[in-house]
């Protein structure tokens, strides 16, 4: 058992509270009844016999897109990245018009329809399951004013219904299709206390219509719009012109593709080398005392690093992606096909993300400074005897009542998307929030892909951070064994992909 308090926070952990801590990936997600009635009746109003081919269509359209991406040129990529100034000096490019819009998808009333049957339920897990973590990292974080840039029908807004439903007072969405937009306004229009609405074609438009002392947003989120974009330069421009409409933090969201991890990480690079060169030249400067820089520059990652260094995947084979799985809904199972096998109650989305926020990381202590931990062999030799008594009697009386409640069979019906749940549903709001939060310092990696177990061991591939400030990072394969430290053993089996994992930097076991 590890000890209690650990030496350096002081702060109360135990093996149930570290687990929850911990605790980032959703199980099976269940789309709110709200969203899926919502899409039943818009579905409903359009009346479309050709809604199989529609949606077959809209799928061969994003193959196509990411093949087109594919084909970009490598080099033009590498220079934006790894040496911007270089690269400003060629083009350029922080002047360049944004073309969104024009070079993306174009969303029509056919690819509109088909999008809401089948993609905004997963749009909306990958979302919800992205804002729920910025929720826990960040828990005295509550938005006020939004900004969803390339919203389509609603997912993120959707999601940030259920995340913060009280506390979002005003939106401003950017969507160029106007099909979108008004299948957007048809899903929300029965909810009740929405939030004033304002949208917008593009992000020029709304710098023209807002007063400069009133463009800063609490919180900014562009989901699964950036792959739609071929072109790097409009991609790095667009993700600018974002993060100076961020007053606090910006969430970036992508498919879990090879293509769209590869979007994230660039946007990652870029932003962090910017607001690292920003606080440089302020300090070269001296344009204000060292306090106020601190507070109005720089940026660090919420989510999913838990440091800001470079990534320890970027020269590897791997990527950085994450998966949520969801029950479908009955418009999925009605209109998306299968290859020849029968299509499952569930799908599992894959997705790539980042959350940045503004300042700078809080030098929070890790969580298991100073922690002992005993082995398996001496949690044994501690043991009671009268532990080992086992009670025949008791025994034989479980095993009788167990026998009295009958087999009960799951009913189908509690997988249809509408009489499941009732309205009566409870806000998720701050008043749930975990009694204890896994901090932003460097002490909590991230597991990236799913452990394996074996037998008594837990293999698990961890990005950590390496220094105390976080600013540096790499990628390891661990393994947990039962023997060393049943305590972590226990947490490891009961990880899952996409859950942190605690580090210190002075712990030992009893026997060390």
């Amino acid at each position: 058992m590890a000890s209690l308090i650990s030496e350096t926070s002081q702060k109360i952990f135990t093996p149930e509270t570290l687990r929850a801590a911990a605790k980032q990936s959703e199980r099976c997600l269940v789309v709110p009844v709200r969203l899926r009635r919502a899409i039943k009746k818009y579905l409903r109003e359009q009346e479309d016999p050709y809604m199989r081919r529609k949606v077959l269509r809209l799928s061969q359209s994003f193959s196509n897109i990411k093949d087109v991406n594919l084909q970009l040129v490598a080099e033009t990529s590498k220079e934006l990245v790894a040496d911007p100034l270089k690269s400003m000096e060629q083009s350029q490019r922080w002047k360049i018009k944004s073309a969104y819009g024009d070079i993306g998808l174009t969303y029509r009333d056919d690819e509109t329809v088909a999008y809401v049957a089948s993609r905004m339920p997963a749009v909306y897990s990958a979302c919800y399951r992205v804002l729920s973590e910025v929720r826990r990292r960040l828990p005295g974080f509550s938005p006020t004013k939004v900004l969803d840039f390339g919203a389509g029908t609603g997912s993120a807004f959707w999601a940030m219904r259920e995340v913060w439903p009280k506390s979002v007072e005003k939106l401003n969405i950017v969507e160029p299709s106007q099909s979108m937009q008004r299948a957007g306004r048809s899903l929300v229009q029965d909810l009740k206390n929405l939030p004033l609405i304002h949208g917008y074609t593009s992000l020029q438009a709304l710098t023209k219509e807002v007063r400069k002392s009133e463009r800063q947003h609490d919180l900014v989120i562009a989901s699964y719009v950036l792959g739609e974009i071929p072109s790097l330069k409009d991609r790095i421009t667009i993700v600018r012109q974002l993060w100076n409409l961020t007053q606090d933090v910006l969430v970036l969201v992508e498919p879990g593709t090879p293509h769209g991890s590869n979007i994230i990480s660039q946007m990652r690079s870029h932003i962090l080398w910017m607001e690292k060169r920003k606080f440089r030249k302020a300090k070269v400067n001296k344009e204000d005392s060292k306090d106020l820089i601190d507070l109005r520059s720089g940026a660090f990652i919420v989510a999913p690093c838990p440091h800001d260094g470079l990534c320890p995947l970027e020269k590897s084979s791997k990527y950085c992606h994450f998966v949520q799985r969801l029950q479908r809904t009955t418009s999925q199972r009605a209109y998306k096909r299968s290859k020849g096998d029968p299509l499952r109650g569930f799908e599992d989305e894959k997705f790539s993300f980042i959350a940045f926020r503004r300042g700078q990381r809080p030098r929070d202590p890790w969580p298991l400074d100073g922690m002992k931990f005993e082995t398996l062999k001496e949690q044994r030799a501690k043991r009671n005897p009268e532990d080992f008594v086992i009670n025949y009697e008791d025994l034989v009386d479980a095993e009788e009542t167990s026998d009295v409640i009958p087999y009960e069979e799951e009913d189908p019906s509690a997988y249809d998307s509408d009489v499941m749940e009732t309205d009566n549903i409870i806000d998720n709001d701050e008043d749930q929030e975990e009694t204890v939060n896994a901090n932003l310092g460097g002490g909590w990696g991230r597991i990236v892909f799913p452990p394996v177990r074996r037998g008594r061991q837990v293999h698990m591939n961890i990005c950590r951070s390496t220094t105390p400030d976080a600013s540096e990072g790499s990628f390891d394969h661990e393994v947990i064994t039962q023997t060393k430290n049943p305590t972590l053993h226990l947490q490891a089996r009961k990880s899952f992909w996409g859950d942190l994992w605690p580090s210190g930097r002075n712990v030992t076991t009893a026997a060390s």
